[in-house]
């Protein structure tokens, strides 16, 4: 249970941080990959409980979900990172419970925001400056990770 407050936090944190800049920083994302590889090899098991071998593969799935979005510029290298950390730190449930959670909660957003966007306070609206309705073609991943995996905990939970 606390292991997976403790990656919400991560993910809240990596998700202030694309929300407001549209970036990741590697202190965040291969710090945590590193720590979760350290606990992965020294335990065998994941952060989250699960063996080894889940970590693992859901690393390779974590890859094989980015690396097109990455090569076609839908996709920083950042959200890359940050999907390879979440994998070495849960399994392929997890992994893709968040991964089409962020994808449902990104479409939702899509289709709600050119309503709520005007509703918003200027001092949110500031904040969450690449999260704005028409901003950019590509959205930061990190905000709509947290919800994807959110619900994901939630719902294996």
């Amino acid at each position: 249970m606390i292991q997976g407050a403790v990656v919400l936090v991560w993910l809240g944190l990596c998700a202030v941080q694309d929300a407001r800049q549209r970036l990741l920083a590697n202190r965040l994302t291969l710090g945590a990959a590193l720590l979760a590889l350290i606990y992965l090899l020294c335990t065998g098991n994941t952060w989250l409980g699960s063996p080894a071998g889940q970590g693992l593969l859901a690393f390779a799935l974590a890859l094989l979900l980015t690396l097109p979005g990455y090569a076609l510029g839908r996709l920083g290298a950042g959200d890359v990172k940050l999907l390879a950390a979440l994998a070495l730190a849960s399994n392929a449930e997890y992994l893709l419970g968040a991964f089409i959670g962020a994808t449902v909660a990104s479409v939702l957003w899509l289709m709600l925001a050119p309503t709520v966007w005007p509703l918003m306070g200027q001092g949110l609206k500031n904040q969450l400056l690449y999260l704005a309705p028409h901003a950019s073609k590509k959205l930061p991943f990190a905000p709509f990770l947290l919800v994807g995996f959110a619900l994901a905990w939630c719902w294996i939970h």
